[in-house]
């Protein structure tokens, strides 16, 4: 058995952290590198290394990877115990990227767009894989395969936690709990009422609903109730990639543990928190113990 199943993004990476006095530059413009890290992005397995660190027994499976990278992504996740034992290993295959963060933003450089428009290069989930999990991480974005994550989720009764999907789409409505961010709002539903898009999410999705953005308040409900809202914690980030995706890993921490919605939107806010200050993000953060221990010094605001 394990505790959770993460479907979807791996993608060996490597992080600039620009220095202090910089920021990303402007075209024609100049920019020091302080640090120079090797890391690995992708949102579900940013989630499962932070829901590992927090004690959790996890297993990963997703997209491919190219043969000249696997030592490499390896070498990185051998001290958190993943089971990677379903990763498919190819030549010229998967994803790579150059993050490049400042204390403000972090900016993407990759191969996703052609990675997408591409021939299939990741695996058909294994319906055994669900039924051994309590809970499930799962990306939108491997089509008719991530689909199909959700479609065993629900047969088996399995909770899972999703990102990024419209309200009308059949994961966001079968999830336990479905996180939108301003990506998906600016791409889905510009120009539209955000109220009265998130009550549409209301009236279609069966679980937890939150909006997040970024440093600002974010809102969270469920079917029926009133819109509650959250300040995340205040803080001076040192990298704010993996931010996201260490939220839901929180998000999905505290439904593993049955506790309220408030107590869970304020931890997965504590981790996101934590994650924003180390680099390379989710590698270097601190445990469940470094977490509870920023909760108790550190203030926040809610309402």
């Amino acid at each position: 058995m394990i505790d959770i199943y993460l479907y979807g993004m791996i993608s060996p990476s490597t992080v600039y952290l620009l220095a202090d006095d910089f920021r990303f530059p402007k075209p024609n413009q100049y920019a020091d590198i302080k640090l120079s890290l090797s890391s690995v992005g992708g949102e579900a397995i940013n989630s499962a290394i932070v829901l590992s660190k927090l004690g959790m027994k996890t297993k990963f499976d997703g997209i491919w990877i190219n043969s000249d990278l696997i030592e490499k992504v390896k070498s990185l996740l051998d001290p958190f115990g993943i089971d990677l034992s379903r990763i498919t290993v190819k030549p010229d295959s998967g994803t790579e990227e150059i993050v490049i963060a400042d204390k403000e933003s972090r900016t993407v450089f990759g191969n996703y767009a052609r990675f997408f428009s591409g021939e299939k290069q990741w695996n058909d989930p294994h319906e055994e894989d669900i039924q051994q999990a309590s809970i499930v991480g799962l990306d939108p974005y491997l089509k008719e395969e991530s689909l199909s994550v959700a479609q065993m989720c629900v047969r088996n009764l399995k909770p899972y936690v999703t990102i990024d999907c419209k309200y009308d789409d059949y994961l966001a409505m079968h999830a336990a709990a479905v996180i939108i961010s301003h990506e998906l709002r600016d791409q889905a539903y510009r120009n539209c009422n955000m109220q009265e898009i998130f009550r549409k999410y209301q009236d279609c999705c069966s679980g937890l609903i939150i909006f997040t953005y970024g440093a600002d308040e974010l809102w969270y409900a469920r079917h029926g109730q009133r819109i509650k809202k959250f300040m995340p914690y205040k803080i001076k980030p040192v990298d704010t990639t993996g931010a996201g995706d260490s939220f839901r890993a929180g998000i999905i921490y505290g439904l593993l543990n049955s506790w309220s919605d408030e107590a869970t939107v304020e931890f997965a806010s504590a981790v996101a928190a934590c994650v924003c200050f180390s680099v390379p993000h989710a590698l270097n953060a601190p445990g469940l113990d470094g977490i509870l221990k920023f909760m108790r010094e550190v203030g926040r605001g809610s309402e």
